[in-house]
């Protein structure tokens, strides 16, 4: 326990929360100085390869052992960057030994936290209710770093072992700059799911989508029949779109237009949304719904009020893993090999998986141990920690027994 759980305290000390408006990659420099430390971190294990790119992303090799060349190479892969939806700055986890099953008090926050009744006798780490905790993904990071540093001490036969981690997963750049021939796996997964029961392979086809308006401004003392007021057209153009299609509204593959910000005066404004979907076909509807709600306000408020900018930014990586299901099947006799029953879940988000599948490098998503992703009430589970190490390493075993496909 103590290996693994000192690697992620070590980790969420960096403060790497990503930020989609910096213009640069990575998007924060937290994520470079992680990014270092993880990479001599590799180099004092002994991994080959040992570099950090001029974007921010960590990739190493383990070679192969004597007569495993031929085994496929296995890439193992985490995000360094965390969300901001809560700060991540200076977080000062607690470590709750031998839950007893009481709501647990987060510092002097005023947050309880209620863990998972599943748990009660874990050991957890959570937050001081100031911060995140950073399990997302530090604590992928800290299975694979465990992993792999197991096998080097065990002497524990394997194929070639590629690591990578990447920056910027939370704000959907982090596979942008992943050089997939340079990492050198055939097959990887990503270590970023919450529970360590969970194996994913389907995600959320994903856009974004702008909406900017054009207002006519007048003194309100004279404006009849003449003012439009964007700020109204923007409210106007949110009432069109499926009032029940919304986050709040829906779950496991149901899609959703998400509206994440707005701004705007009587002469401008604008609304940012994300659609989600995981049927393609129903994720082309919602694309489209978005642009025949603009026709229908152009036509009534004249050419040019309303215009919209999509941008495709993640598709549904089944697209892919359908043609690998025993990647899929690899992972779920892994977690059985803990003691637990494998759940198959669609992620109602993305990982950087999802991306490198169209890449050229199929990759289904595990976890590690960890709940409430992305703010305060964000905790993990030691005990699941240590079982995504274990699943990780059963994984390892079975690409080197020879009998994963190629």
């Amino acid at each position: 326990m103590e290996k693994v759980l000192e690697k992620f305290l070590k980790y969420v000390r960096f403060d790497t929360q990503s930020d989609e408006n910096s213009g640069t990659h990575p998007s924060t420099p937290g994520q470079l100085k992680l990014a270092a430390f993880l990479a001599d971190e590799l180099r004092s294990l002994g991994l080959e390869g040992v570099q950090v790119t001029d974007k921010g992303y960590v990739y190493a090799y383990l070679a192969p052992d004597k007569g495993l060349e031929s085994v496929p190479a296995l890439g193992l892969i985490a995000h360094m960057d965390t969300s901001d939806a809560a700060s991540g700055f200076q977080v000062n986890p607690q470590i709750i030994e031998n839950w007893d099953g009481k709501p647990v008090p987060l510092g002097n926050s005023g947050i309880l936290l209620e863990p998972e009744k599943k748990l009660l006798h874990h050991t957890l780490v959570t937050t001081d209710g100031t911060t995140l905790l950073g399990a997302d993904d530090k604590a992928g990071i800290a299975v694979i770093m465990t992993a792999v540093e197991n096998i080097l001490e065990s002497g524990m036969p394997h194929g070639k072992i590629c690591v990578g981690f990447t920056p910027d997963e939370e704000i959907g750049a982090g596979a942008d700059f992943f050089d997939v021939p340079l990492f050198g796996a055939q097959y990887a997964y990503t270590v970023d799911a919450g529970d360590e029961a969970l194996v994913e392979c389907e995600n959320f086809n994903a856009s974004s989508a702008v909406v900017c308006f054009k207002g006519l401004s007048v003194h309100p003392g004279s404006a009849k029949n003449i003012m439009i007021n964007a700020q109204k057209v923007a409210f106007e153009f949110d009432s069109l779109l499926p009032e029940k299609e919304v986050p709040s509204c829906t779950e496991g593959r149901e899609g959703f237009y998400h509206l994440t910000s707005s701004s705007g005066t009587v002469s401008s404004a604008e609304l940012h949304y994300i659609l989600r979907d995981h049927d393609a076909a129903i994720f082309e509807q919602r694309k489209e719904k978005v642009l025949e709600v603009a026709r229908i306000l152009n036509e009534k408020y004249g050419a040019g009020t309303v215009s919209v900018t999509l941008k495709e930014q993640y598709r549904n990586m089944l697209e892919v893993m359908e043609m690998y299901p025993f990647l899929v099947e690899i992972a779920e006799r892994a977690v059985r090999s803990v003691g637990i029953e494998p759940v198959l879940s669609p992620i109602r988000g993305g990982t950087d998986g999802a991306r490198l599948c169209f890449m050229g490098l199929p990759c289904p998503n595990i976890g590690y141990g960890g709940y409430n992703a992305h703010g305060e009430r964000e905790y993990v589970d030691v005990e699941g920690l240590l079982n995504a190490v274990d699943i990780v390493l059963h994984i390892i075993r079975e690409f080197a027994s020879g009998s994963v496909g190629c």
